[in-house]
C-alpha cells in the first residue's frame, strides 16, 4: 500500500514539475515580446519628444562629406548633419549640385530634423540662398565699354556695380515718378541706389538686379578719412 502511495506521489509530483515547465516555457517568449514591444514604443516616443522639424539660415564656416558647420544670423555655430537623403539645390547652378559644392562663405537655408539633446539638426533640404545686397551712394565712375558703374557710398566705400540685360534701371524726379530707363541714362554725379547679389570673389562687386537713379539729386560726399578705393 505505501508502495502505491509512494508511486503515485511521485508521479503527481513529475506531472506538476512538468506543468510548471511548460507553462514557463509558453509564457516567456510572449511575455519577452510584450516586454520588448513596450521598451520599443518607449524609446520611440522619446526619440519623439526630442526631435522637431526646424529651419534655420546661416553661412558656412566648414563643410565636410557628412557635416556643414554654421554661423546663423545670431552669430551662433549650428552643426549640420547630412546623408544619402540629404537634397541639395541651388537656383543658381544649372548642374548637378551636392555638398561638394558647398564653399565657406555661401548663405544656405536648412530644413531638417532638430535634436534637441544633441542641438544638432539632420538636414532633409539644403539651399543656397542669396540676399540682395542695397548699395545707397552716387556715381562715382561709367565704363561705357564694360557696362560697369562705380558707386561711392556715403562712408567712403566704393563698389563696382555689373549691369547687364537683366537688370531693371528706373530714373525718378519728383514730377515724374519712376520711368524706365537705361544705362545710357546714368551719369556721374547721380545719386543712386542698386540691389543686386554680391560676387563671391569680391566683396566689393555686385551683379545688379535693379538700379535707380536720381539725375536731379546730386551726391555730395560728406568729408571722409581713409576713403577706399578698392573695387
Amino acid at each position: 500500500m505505501k508502495k502505491i502511495l509512494l508511486g503515485t506521489l511521485s508521479i503527481s509530483l513529475v506531472s506538476l514539475y512538468s506543468l510548471f515547465v511548460y507553462q514557463a516555457y509558453a509564457q516567456t517568449p510572449a511575455d519577452s515580446i510584450k516586454e520588448q514591444l513596450i521598451t520599443n514604443i518607449a524609446s520611440r516616443v522619446a526619440q519623439l519628444k526630442l526631435v522637431e522639424k526646424r529651419g534655420i539660415v546661416g553661412t558656412v564656416t566648414n563643410a565636410t562629406n557628412t557635416q556643414i558647420t554654421l554661423s546663423d544670423t545670431q552669430n551662433n555655430t549650428r552643426f549640420v548633419d547630412v546623408d544619402e537623403l540629404t537634397k541639395f539645390s541651388s537656383p543658381k547652378s544649372k548642374n548637378a549640385f551636392g555638398i561638394s559644392d558647398i564653399t565657406k562663405g555661401t548663405t544656405l537655408g536648412i530644413l531638417g530634423l532638430y535634436n534637441k539633446e544633441s542641438r544638432r539638426i539632420l538636414a532633409r533640404f539644403v539651399t543656397v540662398v542669396s540676399f540682395p545686397k542695397v548699395i545707397r551712394g552716387g556715381v562715382a565712375l561709367v565704363d561705357d565699354k564694360n557696362f560697369t558703374v562705380d558707386i561711392l557710398t556715403l562712408d567712403g566705400k566704393r563698389f563696382a556695380i555689373d549691369i547687364d540685360y537683366t537688370t531693371t534701371t528706373y530714373s525718378f524726379t519728383p514730377i515724374g515718378g519712376y520711368i524706365r530707363s537705361g544705362f545710357s541714362k546714368i551719369k556721374e554725379g547721380y545719386s543712386i541706389i542698386a540691389t543686386g547679389s554680391l560676387d563671391p570673389k569680391n566683396e566689393n562687386k555686385i551683379t545688379a538686379d535693379r538700379v535707380v537713379i536720381f539725375p536731379e539729386i546730386p551726391f555730395i560726399q560728406k568729408p571722409q578719412s581713409g576713403i577706399s578705393s578698392e573695387k
